[in-house]
């Protein structure tokens, strides 16, 4: 559905547990490199428990060779400096959603050569910023609400437990 950029990640639980959220919605993992763990790093592993064979991941070695891979797709760059909130954005599928390293967010030249692509989400004025993978997830699934889950199951079914 989406492509979730992830830029220079630190945190190897995080990439993990963001793996797992594009594993279950259907949208695709980049990372672009250096990253702060190795692909390999059992911490990555276990926050996506066994939903590695669900996701489609790149590597790209720079951002160059990202926004080369990902062509023409329309960008959107979560920073808490955007004075625009992600809800007043139409998502639409094949979007990229950019997200940045856990210690400082996405580099400012980037943001500046995007201004118009730039989306914040609240909060309050005392928090730095919130969890990356809770960023991507409530990203991701605001796009996928606007795009009425397309592709997703909606409906489970209660079975009578017995015990």
């Amino acid at each position: 559905m989406f492509h979730v950029v992830l830029v220079e990640p630190e945190i190897p639980q995080n990439a993990g547990n963001i793996a797992r959220t594009c594993a279950a919605t259907g949208c695709v993992l980049h990372l672009v490199k250096p990253l702060g763990f190795e692909i390999s790093d059992k911490y990555l592993k276990r926050a996506g428990l066994d939903y590695w064979n669900l996701v489609e991941i790149c590597v790209h070695e720079d951002l160059d060779a990202l926004f080369s891979a990902l062509g023409k797709r329309r960008m959107h760059f979560f920073t808490t400096k955007a004075p625009r909130c992600y809800t007043d954005v139409r998502f639409s599928e094949g979007d990229a959603l950019f997200f940045g390293k856990e210690t400082r967010g996405l580099e400012e030249e980037l943001l500046t050569a995007h201004p118009a692509e730039c989306v914040r989400i609240p909060m309050i004025g005392d928090a730095r910023s919130l969890n990356l993978s809770n960023a991507v997830a409530i990203a991701v699934y605001e796009g996928l609400r606007q795009n009425g889950f397309s592709g997703l199951l909606q409906k489970g079914e209660l079975h009578r437990l017995t015990w």
